[in-house]
């Protein structure tokens, strides 16, 4: 998909799930159990530390797009480098998650053709991603800011479409959809580390699911 699609599935579907720390060999059982629940955009991320190096993380964005294709939206998250946006473009991801506001970072991803969703935490930051050129912005820790600070925020930048991530579950996603928040960041809410280890796909089913009903619910 290009640009244009996936920033059109990103609004329609209005939840990324967020996987830190799987193998990659269970990514795809795990995307193919997410995806019967009705997920349809993952973000794997990077890991900062090095613990996980870069080009392997970029082998698990490249096997799940070679086996959903356009089935579902595969991005890359944590992504702090403009050579990580390049291992993520070789791979086929499509879209590019930071959890900070790098304008570098967002005019490569641009560049090369792929959604920009940085994170920002102040107006200035919000402004400076959207200048530079990303597509939404991610406002993280959300948890840290709650639903009066996205309604302060917006009303000098309602130009910018902002997800919220960070804390977000199914008995506050509809009060931040009234804030105007674009969609939703979904991690451990949903990436359960211990059903995938233990290959309790179903359960891993049944919670994307669950968020799901509760994303359509809000959405009334």
């Amino acid at each position: 998909m290009d640009r244009n699609e996936i920033i059109s599935r990103i609004t329609e579907e209005q939840l990324i799930t967020i996987v830190r720390g799987v193998k990659n060999v269970l990514l795809i059982p795990m995307a193919e159990a997410m995806y019967a629940g009705g997920v349809r955009l993952l973000e794997i991320t990077y890991s900062a530390d090095g613990s996980t190096p870069d080009e392997v993380t970029a082998d698990g964005i490249r096997a799940l797009k070679a086996h959903f294709g356009d089935r579902m939206g595969i991005g890359a998250g944590t992504v702090l480098t403009e050579r990580q946006v390049e291992l993520t473009a070789e791979a086929g991801g499509e879209f590019i998650i930071s959890p900070d506001t790098n304008s570098d970072v967002i005019r490569k991803t641009v560049k090369m053709g792929l959604v920009s969703i940085p994170g920002a935490l102040t107006p200035t930051e919000a402004q400076t991603a959207h200048r530079a050129g990303a597509d939404f912005v991610k406002l993280f820790p959300i948890t840290s800011l709650g639903v009066p600070y996205v309604k302060a925020i917006r009303a000098p930048l309602s130009h910018i479409r902002f997800l919220a991530v960070g804390g977000v579950d199914e008995h506050n996603m509809k009060d931040y959809l009234a804030a105007g928040i674009a969609g939703f960041g979904i991690g451990s809410n949903i990436v359960n580390k211990k059903m995938i280890e233990s290959g309790d796909f179903d359960g891993v089913t049944a919670l994307a699911r669950d968020f799901i009903q509760a994303l359509a619910e809000a959405r009334k």
